[in-house]
Order: structure tokens, then C-alpha cells, then sequence
């Protein structure tokens, strides 16, 4: 099964985000234990880094990103992408972009707590619960 991973997934687990944190480790688990591959976007890291910079130091960075590449591949933001989401015409652009490049690493579901904000996207958005209970 491969999964597109949504930022929200990701600063769950590194931010011990506590109402979240369970189900979004579990996902964590499944693409470490390769039941799942997951991708991240580039522009997730990002945005990672940029909502993290009062917690990351700029030696760490580096480390934060070398332990998520031993769970996650990560996957360059291209030009294209850009174009798709962009022809999307969805309110929030950052959204389309993430369904673009889901689509474009030919994810089965795209990974959010924010379901309803991918109501259009062609690859299924699942909540990290709602997959867990659908796959096992």
C-alpha cells in the first residue's frame, strides 16, 4: 500500500501532539516496518521546519530529516505539480498540491487529519483511524 503522509501526520508524532498521536505513530509504524511505503512531499518538510522553528535548532534539521528518509521517501515538489494543483482551483493551495504529488507517486490513499479538505482530491483521503480500521 502506498501512502501520501500529510504534514499534520508527521508534526503529530514530533510534536507529541497528545489527541493525535496514537494513530499517527501507527502509520509512522506501518512504513517502518515496510507494511506501507510512505512518501512525504518536499514542501511538507518544509512547512515542517518553518511551524517547528522555535523546537529545531539548525543542526537538528538535518538529523529530523535523516531520521524521516529511514521511515519515509521523500518526494521532490516538481513543476508539474505546481501546474495540476494550480488547474485544481481548490481554496488552499498547499491541499492541491499535496493531492497533485499523491497522485503523481501513484498513492492508494493520501494520509490527513484533515479529510474534508481533500473531498476532491482523485487519490481517497483517509484519516490515520479510518485507515487503521479499514486495512486491519
Amino acid at each position: 500500500m502506498r501512502l501520501l503522509i500529510d504534514g499534520n501526520i508527521v508534526l503529530d508524532v514530533l510534536q507529541n501532539r497528545k489527541e493525535h498521536v496514537k494513530d499517527s505513530a501507527k502509520i509512522w509504524k506501518l512504513c517502518e516496518t515496510e507494511q506501507a511505503e510512505g512518501y512525504v512531499s518536499a514542501l511538507t518538510f518544509a512547512n515542517l521546519v518553518y511551524v517547528m522553528r522555535k523546537e529545531l535548532t539548525p543542526e537538528s534539521i538535518g538529523e529530523v530529516l535523516n531520521k524521516l528518509s529511514l521511515l519515509f521517501q521523500f518526494t521532490e515538489l516538481s513543476a508539474a505539480d505546481l501546474s495540476k494543483a494550480a488547474e485544481m482551483k481548490w481554496d488552499d493551495f498547499e491541499d492541491a498540491l499535496q493531492s497533485a504529488t499523491a497522485e503523481r507517486v501513484h498513492a492508494d490513499y493520501l494520509i490527513t487529519r484533515n479529510v474534508r479538505d481533500f473531498q476532491r482530491s482523485i487519490v481517497p483521503a483517509l484519516s490515520p483511524a479510518d485507515y487503521l480500521s479499514q486495512m486491519f
